[in-house]
This record gives C-alpha cells, structure tokens and sequence, in this order.
C-alpha cells in the first residue's frame, strides 16, 4: 500500500524542541486520527517524544480547525501542533 503524504506544523516552544517548524511526512497505514498520527509522531525521534507527550499543554488543529484526539487525519491534511493561547 502506498503512503499517504500530510503536512506536519509545529509552533512556539514545540518547534524549539523538536528542532523544526514544519515536516512533510509519508504516514504509514493505518494513522487515521490525531490521536494515531501523534502517537506514532512520538516514534520518530527523543526530540519528538519530548515535545508531544505533554498531551495536555498540546493543542491541535487539522486545516486550520482545532482537533481533538479523534478528529480524522486524511491525505494531503495540513496538522499544526501548538501550546494553548490565552487572550489578555
């Protein structure tokens, strides 16, 4: 089965750990939801593993609207992973 390509943003004090701002990544079968893709983002790399298991300061939005853990992932989806913001 061929791999689905996504495009992978990350802001703030996630991408100083995780060492990017933004991947491009073929997603193995069967990452289907956020909560899949994260945890096998969490795979990838020490760096990764740091940044995405503090599940509750980590927020994410799927094409610009916020996800939650069972929002569906799909080809070509843009996935940003982002610390909660306040308003003051």
């Amino acid at each position: 089965m061929r791999a689905v390509g996504i495009r992978i943003l990350y802001f703030a004090w996630l991408r100083e750990k995780i060492g990017v701002g933004e991947e491009s990544l073929d997603l193995p079968p069967g990452i289907d939801t956020v909560a899949t893709l994260t945890g096998w983002l969490k795979t990838l790399s020490p760096r990764h593993e740091a940044a995405l298991s503090a599940s509750s300061t980590v927020r994410c939005a799927v094409n610009q609207d916020f996800a939650g853990p069972e929002a569906p992932v799909r080809p070509g989806d843009e996935v940003a992973f982002f610390p909660p913001v306040t308003g003051g």
